[in-house]
């Protein structure tokens, strides 16, 4: 009967959920309930595949440590692909710690894989690559080798490395092809993929016009004042100024660096930046006050200046203004950008990933559903939220962290 379990468990390895299943599917000793549920979680059922390892971890017993460290790691993993981000790391990383006290090298790898992975996709970039430079995954599998330069591609995507990342994918795809995983190869082409779609659009003097990653990463590092979109912050090739958590002045830069070299009306600045139709004295006043502390906060980068009918943006070293906006702009963007991944998201993952409170996340699925925008399935905590990908188009590169007004 163990050569079943050690069949089953190789048809897993190689991407076979269904030859693990022919072998294990009517038997409910431990190590049968392990694998049917792993082979559950590669067929997409993860409340299922949840419960089966669940079960599994307990008919294992106290004796068997390992065997339970490596159930609670596939839950993990489980929760990562089904976006619940909330699990436990300390759980987590207790069986990690099993595993390596055992000489299980590789599960424990895989396990903190997971957790950089987990980082990652919230966002907590400098932590990730903090842990990932305690891995090396030359004595690795293939599989392990592959997550791991997906990972070191991932990071240097959401950096603006883009060299980095090509070369992280060439190894990627290296090891996938000696992995024989299919699924590993289509993540792999699917990272390539977002390299070569647009990720912002350029908005300057009249000219509106989409941007590969290469070429925003080109943009930023040149002599050129920007208003990033993506990121609410104003900058050039040396210095950042953020305004996330200043919407009205993001709004008035906006306004002024779009219209650039050109000035913007005051009731244009009013209208736009103060949402409202009707302006008078009072609301000349507070454009006043407002652009006052747009050039305290500019600091050495531009000087707001006023102009007979309104102000101008007038950069200090700079000889070019563009706004960086994102391809595809609405009120809920930065939601609709972490869902386009095509993956089922729960609120709560969301966001963690937004730095946003739930309720806030929550308001905004609401919202998008009534306009057929997502959907959802599942009921209380396993509700989960997804979109189709919108063709063409990559958002969730240049993310911020909070939303403004958070």
């Amino acid at each position: 009967m163990d050569s079943l379990i050690t069949a089953a468990a190789r048809a897993l390895t190689a991407g076979d959920p269904l030859g693990a299943l022919n072998r294990v599917a009517l038997r409910d000793d431990a190590p049968a309930l392990a694998l049917r549920g792993i082979a559950m979680a590669q067929l997409g059922d993860f409340d299922r595949a949840t419960a089966l390892l669940r079960s599994a971890a307990r008919a294992f017993g106290s004796r068997e440590a390992v065997a339970r460290a490596r159930c609670v790691v596939a839950e993990a993993e489980i929760a990562l692909v089904s976006r619940d981000l909330s699990w436990a790391a300390k759980a987590l990383d207790t069986a990690r710690e099993t595993l390596e006290a055992h000489g299980d090298r590789v599960n424990a790898a895989h396990a903190r894989y997971l957790e950089v992975r987990r980082l990652l996709l919230i966002g907590r970039l400098d932590e990730a690559e903090r842990m990932l430079a305690d891995l090396d995954p030359m004595p690795l599998p293939s599989a392990l080798r592959t997550a791991h330069e997906l990972v070191v591609a991932g990071i240097a995507i959401r950096r603006l490395q883009t060299k980095t990342a090509r070369a992280a994918l060439v190894r990627a795809k290296r090891a996938a092809h000696h992995a024989g995983i299919p699924a590993l190869a289509a993540e792999v082409e699917s990272a390539y993929h977002v390299l070569n779609t647009p990720a912002a659009r350029l908005i300057a003097q009249g000219e509106d016009r989409l941007l590969l990653l290469e070429e925003v990463e080109a943009l930023l590092a040149s002599e050129t004042l920007v208003v990033d979109a993506c990121r609410y912050v104003v900058r050039d090739a040396h210095t950042v100024v953020s305004l996330a958590r200043r919407p009205v002045l993001f709004e008035l830069a906006r306004l002024l660096g779009e219209a650039w070299p050109e000035d913007v009306p005051r009731g244009t600045l009013i209208a736009q930046a103060f949402r409202t139709k009707f302006a008078d004295e009072s609301h000349r006043a507070r454009l006043r006050v407002e652009v006052g502390r747009l050039r305290t906060e500019f600091g050495p980068l531009a000087d707001v200046s006023a102009t007979k009918r309104g102000f101008k943006l007038v950069p200090y070293s700079a000889h070019e203004v563009i706004v960086l906006a994102r391809p595809i702009e609405e009120k809920h963007a930065a939601v609709l950008a972490l869902l386009v991944d095509g993956e089922p998201w729960s609120s709560s993952a969301l966001a963690l990933a937004l730095g946003a409170s739930q309720r806030t996340v929550q308001r905004a699925l609401d919202s998008l559903a009534t306009a057929g925008k997502v959907q959802s399935f599942g009921r209380g905590r396993a509700r989960r939220w997804m979109t189709p990908p919108v063709p063409g188009f990559t958002t969730t590169l240049l993310l911020p962290g909070p939303l403004p007004g958070d």
